[in-house]
């Protein structure tokens, strides 16, 4: 079995969520979701858990979850295959409802655009040209 990665968020409004991941091409994994959180497939190796405050406090057994509006934990990247990805995932998750997280990156070799969710958490979409790395 490949390492995987289960990125867990908090959320106001798990259908709101699934609506806007739905949209990125992220599949419902009905096993692992309920009324309270919803397993979110990017890829075999990737999973995205978005669950309410409360069911989060849960794991965390923290007060509360930060504020993903008002501070910056961390910034989800997810590389894409091209520009043409990384824009139809941008325009996708801004169609859902997200917000521009940031100004569009473009250093020729590399190009990506962030997005916020729903909730204020940040997707940068990321391509690179691996041949200009190359040297």
């Amino acid at each position: 079995m490949p390492n995987m990665i289960f990125v867990n968020l908090p959320v106001a409004d798990v259908e709101e969520s699934k609506k806007f991941y739905a949209a990125l091409g992220f599949t419902l994994n009905e096993q692992f979701s309920d009324e309270n959180t919803a397993s979110l497939v990017v890829s075999d190796a990737i999973t995205v858990m978005v669950m309410t405050r409360a069911r989060f406090g849960e794991f965390t057994k923290q007060p509360q979850a930060a504020d993903a509006f008002t501070a910056r934990e961390v910034i989800n990247a997810l590389a894409a295959a091209s520009r043409e990805e990384v824009d139809a995932l941008a325009d996708s998750g801004l169609a859902a409802g997200g917000t521009v997280g940031g100004e569009t990156q473009d250093h020729g070799f590399m190009y990506g655009r962030s997005v916020d969710d729903p909730d204020g958490h940040r997707w940068e979409f990321v391509w690179m040209d691996m041949s200009a790395m190359e040297g």
